[in-house]
């Protein structure tokens, strides 16, 4: 079959493409959400056909698209006053309503139910089209059945070429994921696909209405699909897709752990910079309509590249964000990999972290002493001992393999560089044994903390999501230095100068712990 493209923008191009469909043809035709198959609504041969091209199973119900609102009544068997408050409100728009159908309306439209969807899109073209064809059109997204769904005409060429007499470029679709669907046939009404038209939007005219469970849940098993969009599978690549869920910090550390030959990661503007894997931006964290817009030119554009595993960052569930969530959960297969947060804990000496730490565990979290860490790189026989041996000598190690602490200190503290060459040795090597720690235990803990004393500067303090700061009144932490080291004033003053400020510590913090004895709140955190 020969597949003519028509230009959107020419009149007379537009007529042809609506003459095909009257006469029982298939044309993908441009919306606001995404390309639709069309096909007349009325003609359930031509329906039949919408199937067959998508390689679709005919027990997912079809939208019926109309071009003005008097042309509902003749599909419907009534039209209920919220209903013509939510078409007053937001058509033409992504909104789909769900009434009881009429006679004329096919069970090939409906699979078989008693109700039929019905919508007026905003696209001009999508319109001008209906109105030229003179009947309503059925319309379901122009892919391939199960592959994300088409938002520039390029999509549909790659998916139906050779398989449809037509296809309208009308561009990019503005809105990038398929309607809003309401279902008016129950009270209260329901929400079975979410869309461009939020659940608040909904609210504002309709007062309650409930969320349907497949909207972030896998259909019942047994369960009849009552709008398009509710299978457990759905608007899927090629690639595996995972969600991640968490802060990016969290999204960077597991990312960073699990990469392989062909994964990408699909993150918010800005975030790529900071991402070792190749990447995808799917608009920025807080604008859910530019990752509605963007998410499934970004899943296909994956599959082009190659892509074996495709790693998401979890939209916000809140507007069109809930929309985003609904067809990524699907593009997943329900495959939500929960990533723990990572709080990093520090202060400067003597102010207490230890007590923190003890209330952090005791809040569920696990901690991961960074002291601990830096023992365990340098046993006998480790390669960080061979690289400090290079850099300082041999004499900083006992005859017997063991590191003699006292020497290496003596020499890496004695000037700044050999401090900063101690650190470059060591702190990777700690922070890769703190990475290990936290994937082998992440199923665990709600949370980790990382206790380190040079947490900021070091590479731990680039994955924590939130950073606490322990800090104390200077002659508490003299006190507490002098009896825990069983040191003199003299000494614990030495040890104090050689820390930072306290000021730099607070500047850097995300929640300040005062910890002079009293008793300690966390509330800032949890």
């Amino acid at each position: 079959m020969n597949t003519r493209i028509f230009n959107s923008t020419d009149k007379k191009e537009i007529d042809e493409a609506a003459a095909l469909l009257k006469e029982g043809k298939l044309v993908a035709i441009p919306t606001e959400t995404v390309y639709g198959l069309a096909a007349d609504a009325l003609n359930p041969k031509a329906v039949a056909d919408i199937f067959k091209a998508k390689g679709r199973p005919q027990d997912n119900p079809l939208i019926v698209h109309i071009s003005e609102f008097s042309e509902i009544y003749p599909l419907v068997k009534e039209v209920p006053d919220n209903a013509k408050a939510l078409a007053e409100k937001f058509w033409p728009g992504p909104l789909t309503i769900i009434l009881p159908k009429s006679d004329i309306i096919p069970d090939e439209v409906s699979a078989g139910l008693a109700t039929v969807a019905v919508r007026m899109p905003s696209h001009p073209v999508a319109r001008a089209i209906i109105k030229s064809a003179g009947v309503p059109l059925a319309a379901p997204s122009a892919n391939s059945s199960g592959l994300p769904s088409p938002t520039k005409a390029e999509h549909v060429i790659d998916d139906m070429m050779g398989k449809i007499e037509g296809i309208v470029d009308g561009g990019e679709c503005a809105v990038g994921v398929e309607s809003t669907v309401i279902t008016l046939a129950t009270n209260p009404p329901r929400l079975l696909r979410p869309g461009g038209i939020t659940p608040e939007q909904l609210r504002s005219v309709l007062g309650e209405i409930e969320i349907d469970s497949a909207v972030t849940n896998k259909l019942k098993e047994g369960a009849v699909a009552a709008s398009p969009g509710m299978k457990y599978k759905h608007y899927s690549p090629k690639a595996e897709v995972y969600i991640v869920k968490g802060t990016f910090s969290s999204f960077r550390c597991f990312t960073d752990e699990v990469m392989a030959e062909g994964d990408y990661a699909v993150c918010f503007d800005g975030e790529e910079k900071n991402l070792k894997l190749p990447c995808f931006c799917y608009g920025s964290e807080d604008s859910p309509s530019q990752q509605a817009q963007k998410l499934f030119a970004i899943l296909r554009d994956a599959d082009k590249k190659g892509a074996k595993r495709v790693f998401v960052r979890c939209p916000s569930m809140e507007g069109v964000g809930l929309a985003v969530y609904n067809r990524l959960i699907r593009a997943a297969a329900f495959r939500v990999i929960n990533v723990p947060e990572i709080i990093g804990l520090t202060g400067q000496t003597g102010a207490g972290k230890t007590t923190v730490a003890e209330l952090l565990k005791e809040k569920g979290g696990y901690v991961i002493d960074c002291d601990i860490a830096a023992r365990k790189i340098v046993e006998k026989g480790s390669p960080v001992i061979e690289k400090l041996k290079e850099a300082f000598g041999e004499d900083i190690v006992f005859e017997n393999g063991e590191l003699n602490r006292k020497a290496l200190a003596k020499k890496a503290f004695s000037t700044e560089e050999n401090e900063k060459l101690l650190n470059k040795i060591t702190h990777p090597a700690i922070t890769e044994l703190v990475r290990k720690d936290i994937i082998e235990n992440k199923d665990n803990f709600p949370f980790f903390a990382v206790d380190a004393a040079l947490l900021f500067e070091s590479e731990i303090y680039d994955y924590c999501n939130r950073t606490i700061v322990v800090c104390a009144d200077e002659n508490i932490r003299l006190q507490r230095i002098m009896s825990r080291d069983s040191i003199s004033r003299e000494e614990a003053l030495l040890r104090i100068n050689a820390q930072p400020s306290e000021q730099y510590y607070l500047s850097k913090a995300d929640v300040v712990v005062k910890n002079n004895g009293g008793e300690i709140i966390l509330a800032d955190l949890f």
